[in-house]
C-alpha cells in the first residue's frame, strides 16, 4: 500500500555538472504535440508569494532548476501580470545549453509568450518590442490597449474570441514548432491549464518557509474544481532545505 520514494540530495559544488545532471532529470519526453510543463514555487503552507513576489520564496537550488528548465524549453508561457510584477526579461542564450539546443534543432534561447486577456501591459515593458516575443490574447481585448501595444512593437496573436483559450494557445505552439512548452504561471494561468486538463507535468519547488497571510495558492480560477491525477516522478532536495518535485500525468 505504501511505497518509499527517497529524495535525491543535490550537493555538488560543480555548477556545470549540477546543471548537466538536472537537465537529465528534467529532460522532455519525445512528443509529437506540445508537452506542457509548468514550474511553480510555493511555501510549505501553500503560499505562492511573499510580499507579492514569488522571488522571495526562491533559493539557489530553485534558481538552478529555473535555469535548467528554460535551457530545455522551446518557449516560455507566462501570464503578463506575473511577468511584469516579477520583472521578467527576454530569455537570452545560455552557454551551458548552446550545444544541446543546437543538436536538438532549437533556437539559441526560448521564445517568450505573454498571456493576457485584458492587455493591461505597460507599453514600455521592454520584452514587448523583441521580435521573438508574442502576446497571446483574444479578439475582444480592448482596442485602445491593443493599438498602444502594437505601436510599441508588440506582436499580438488572438487565441479565442472572448477569452484566451488553452487549446488555441497550444495549437499556435504547434504551428510554430514549439513542442517543449514551459509555463511559469501565475496562478490564474495555471488554473486555466488545469481546467482544460492540459498540464502534462507540474514542477513544484517547496520553499522551507511558513508564510500564512493572504497569498494565493499556485493555481486558482473561476471554473469548477477538478481532480487531475498526477504521479511524483522525481523528488530532489538541496542543502538549504528546499524540496523539488516533478509530477507527471497519472
Amino acid at each position: 500500500m505504501f511505497g518509499l520514494q527517497k529524495a535525491t540530495q543535490l550537493t555538488s559544488d560543480d555548477e556545470t555538472a549540477t546543471l548537466r545532471w538536472l537537465a537529465e532529470q528534467y529532460a522532455y519526453p519525445a512528443s509529437d504535440r506540445p508537452y506542457l510543463r509548468v514550474n511553480m514555487v510555493s511555501s510549505i503552507d501553500g503560499a505562492v508569494t511573499h510580499n507579492g513576489k514569488s522571488g522571495d520564496l526562491a533559493g539557489p537550488g530553485d534558481k538552478a532548476i529555473f535555469h535548467v528548465l528554460r535551457g530545455l524549453a522551446d518557449v516560455v508561457l507566462v501570464g503578463a501580470r506575473t511577468a511584469v510584477t516579477e520583472g521578467y526579461r527576454q530569455p537570452s542564450p545560455d552557454d551551458a545549453f548552446t550545444d544541446a539546443r543546437e543538436a536538438a534543432g532549437q533556437t539559441p534561447a526560448p521564445a517568450l509568450v505573454l498571456v493576457s486577456r485584458s492587455l493591461s501591459i505597460p507599453a514600455d515593458y521592454a520584452p514587448l518590442a523583441n521580435p521573438t516575443t508574442l502576446v497571446f490574447t483574444c479578439a475582444s481585448a480592448d482596442a485602445t490597449k491593443r493599438a498602444a501595444l502594437t505601436d510599441a512593437g508588440a506582436t499580438l496573436v488572438d487565441c479565442g474570441d472572448d477569452t484566451v483559450e488553452v487549446a488555441a494557445m497550444l495549437d499556435e505552439c504547434t504551428r510554430r514548432g514549439w513542442l517543449r512548452v514551459l509555463s511559469e504561471g501565475g496562478p490564474s494561468l495555471l488554473g486555466s491549464f488545469v481546467a482544460a486538463d492540459a498540464v502534462d507535468e507540474l514542477c513544484v519547488t517547496t520553499s522551507p518557509n511558513l508564510v500564512a497571510g493572504d497569498a494565493e495558492r499556485i493555481a486558482h480560477g473561476s471554473d469548477p474544481a477538478h481532480l487531475r491525477p498526477m504521479r511524483p516522478t522525481t523528488i530532489i532536495t538541496d542543502d538549504d532545505g528546499f524540496v523539488f518535485t516533478r509530477w507527471t500525468r497519472g
